[in-house]
């Protein structure tokens, strides 16, 4: 379980940080001033610490400065007051995590909170590399083939050098992994590992996310805001799907790897940055160079150093211990015995082309848990899990005339504005039926659905769901 240090003076936010975080699952630890949170994160190693930035003895920035000094990957969340923003300013420059400004919404708390603890675990979770199903680690880069034991030898060359890496395959092949596996074994690996989707960020938000802004910069931009790449100084950021990043920031990075430099949207004067960049990308960019879609000279300084990774379908060798490795760890972490797997199941698992590749083969496994409950895998289970896969065309075959039926009477109700209604009512129907499969465990079927832990327990109050909710 994973454990919040809240320091705050203020009696009643505490206890009520407690009740809404022992809620969600965590383990809440309080202290109502600076020195007692000092002796509690010193004693108790909490995970995340959310720090108020006015206290009484040592200010909050004090308070940051020891617990960054004490482990600088402990993510800290500053909460402030308008009047107190540029104290937390510069405490993010100096790598807290995020500020929030007091009073906060609950929603967007969480959704913080969340986050720092993933890149928490990010930071933490170093990344096995080898050939063995038995690994313990929660993330592993798994095979024995030819082609992963290049891998790993490119990863053991490049990571203790600050050289920039391009790393590139198909979605689902395990870039992130790489990239979190260089970051453990560098000279960096006990500075912050910053992780940037490119596609993520709408395109209007990413560059103010990666370089920040002065105040006064556009409409809304009330103060400063520290971009991820300042915070993120003398560490590591990873940019995923860089070959769907916008031109115009394109050339913001090219300048980054060129002179060590960025500038805050509405700033005149360049900021020096010691940052590793670790890049990864789907995309054919040798084409989207052709087509002006990407830079040539940003594409011949990203690839100083490029790893390859192979598509699951060229490394079927590795299947079966992949499948060992994931039944081990996911009838683990869902409390089922490991089910064993039948030769005809595994013949289909090493004979299917996986367009969605180690991914997908994660996901196939922890489906197939989840519905057998260490009942034998066979053939027939994996074919169907294999079918009920999501696609972009998802058709309700003999129910899809009575679906049409339902929202046309909807409609013709002669009401405005249902859209969000029957929206809902679809929403309804997956999220309980996702906890039902998941005998209402909030993780898991969060994990299941691809939501975030707050966002589904927002969509569970809304719909006055339970865990014991059924719908038929």
């Amino acid at each position: 379980m994973e454990s919040i240090l809240i320091i705050d003076d203020d009696d009643q936010l505490r206890l009520s940080f407690e009740r809404l975080l022992t809620q969600e699952g965590y383990n809440v630890l309080t202290a109502a001033s600076g020195e007692a949170g000092l002796k509690m994160a010193e004693s108790q190693r909490p995970d995340l610490v959310v720090l108020d930035i006015r206290l009484p003895g040592k200010s909050g920035i004090e308070v940051f400065d020891l617990l960054h000094e004490m482990d600088p990957k402990l993510p800290v969340i500053i909460m402030t007051a308008y009047g107190t923003t540029d104290m937390a300013i510069e405490a993010i420059r100096k790598g807290a995590f995020e500020y929030i400004f007091k009073p906060f919404d609950i929603p967007h708390m969480l959704e913080t909170i969340q986050n720092a603890l993933k890149a928490r675990r990010l930071m933490q979770s170093k990344v096995g590399i080898g050939a063995s199903p038995d690994l313990e680690l929660a993330d592993a880069l798994i095979g024995k083939s030819r082609q992963m034991q290049e891998v790993y030898k490119a990863i053991g060359r490049v990571a203790p050098t600050d050289a920039t890496v391009l790393i590139r395959g198909e979605s689902g092949t395990g870039k992130e992994l790489v990239a979190r596996a260089i970051y453990h074994y560098s000279n960096r690996a006990g500075r912050p590992f910053m992780v940037i989707n490119c596609v993520a960020i709408p395109e209007t938000l990413l560059e103010s996310e990666l370089f920040g802004y002065e105040r006064g910069a556009f409409t809304g931009a009330v103060n400063r805001k520290i971009g991820k790449i300042e915070q993120a100084n003398t560490g590591t950021v990873f940019l995923d799907e860089i070959g769907d990043m916008p031109p115009s920031i394109q050339a913001k990075i090219l300048r980054l790897l060129e002179e060590k430099q960025i500038e805050r949207l509405g700033g005149r004067d360049p900021i020096k940055v010691d940052v590793r960049i670790i890049a990864a990308t789907n995309r054919d960019l040798e084409k989207a160079i052709e087509g002006g879609r990407f830079r040539e000279d940003l594409y011949f300084r990203l690839k100083v150093v490029t790893i390859w990774l192979p598509p699951l379908r060229e490394r079927r060798s590795d299947i079966p211990l992949l499948v060992e490795y994931y039944i081990r760890n996911v009838s683990k972490e869902l409390g089922v015995q490991a089910p064993s797997v039948t030769p005809s199941a595994m013949d289909y698992l090493l004979n299917y082309d996986w367009p969605g590749n180690v991914r997908e083969l994660a996901n196939t496994i922890h489906k197939l848990l989840i519905i057998n409950k260490g009942i034998p895998i066979e053939r027939e289970d994996v074919i169907k899990a294999l079918e009920e896969r999501p696609s972009k065309a998802i058709t309700f075959s003999d129910t899809e005339e009575a679906v049409r039926k339902w929202i046309s009477s909807v409609l013709k109700g002669g009401e405005e504005g249902v859209y969000e209604e029957i929206m809902d009512q679809f929403s309804r129907l997956v999220i309980a039926e996702a906890l039902r499969i998941c005998n209402g465990n909030k993780s898991q079927a969060a994990r299941l659905l691809g939501l975030s832990r707050p966002t589904l327990h927002s969509k569970i109050e809304k719909y006055k769901l339970t865990t014991a909710t059924q719908v038929y």
